[in-house]
């Protein structure tokens, strides 16, 4: 199989050597090239490569929205973003653009090519640094989930109680500010602690803190 290639990047000379690289690799083929993102839909639409090279500061339009008007027509012509930007704006914005690499221009010959084939075979290639942030993304999302999950099986009440048994009110101030018996603060309590699995006031008070209940 050949890899169709279409090279996207405002500077001539950044395409010269990217065509002298890759057109000496036998499973790939220079199909087009561009210097502005409004080029690259064109070239994408004419020349239909498998894969583009996406640098994404380009003068008339980002590459992140010229990546997006292209995969909403032709969803399968793979993306790979080639950039000096590293930082997670750009990296996360490429990605929910549809690319299916993100490399930066510092990369050596091969770990290009290797991202190259990758994309071409439907795979998902991130230079390592930058899938860290990605990795990072999805554990906080996953920690903001868990947390949102378990604070949502609280009753309303529950919030109510939590909240002043981590500020270190008694059973007995809890009951009178809301206007309740104290074998009913009790019984929501033991409720929460066996919601949230803990065992103990401190440990009621930590998971406070953590999740923002209450500030340390």
């Amino acid at each position: 199989m050949t890899i169709r290639l279409l090279l996207v990047d405002d500077h001539a000379v950044v395409r010269s050597g990217l065509r002298m690289l890759l057109a000496s690799e036998s499973d790939m083929e220079i199909v087009g090239e561009a210097g502005s993102g409004s080029e690259a839909v064109a070239a994408a639409g004419s020349a239909r490569p498998d894969v583009i090279l996406m640098d994404i500061g380009l003068p008339d339009m980002s590459g992140i929205e010229a990546a997006r008007i292209i995969k909403s027509k032709y969803a399968d012509i793979a993306i790979v973003a080639l950039t000096i930007h590293e930082d997670e704006e750009y990296f996360f914005k490429m990605l929910e653009a549809g690319a299916s690499g993100y490399v930066p221009k510092r990369v050596s010959p091969d770990e290009l090519i290797t991202a190259i084939r990758a994309a071409a075979n439907g795979e998902v290639y991130l230079y390592p640094s930058l899938a860290k942030l990605l990795v990072r993304d999805y554990l906080s999302q996953e920690r903001e989930a868990e947390t949102h999950a378990t604070l949502d099986n609280l009753t309303e009440r529950e919030h109510e109680v939590i909240l002043k048994l981590a500020e270190g009110t008694s059973n007995d101030q809890i009951a009178q500010e809301l206007v309740i018996s104290p074998k009913t603060v009790e019984r929501h309590r033991e409720n929460i602690m066996r919601k949230l699995n803990l065992h103990s006031r401190a440990e009621l008070v930590r998971y406070a803190i953590r999740k923002g209940i209450i500030k340390a």
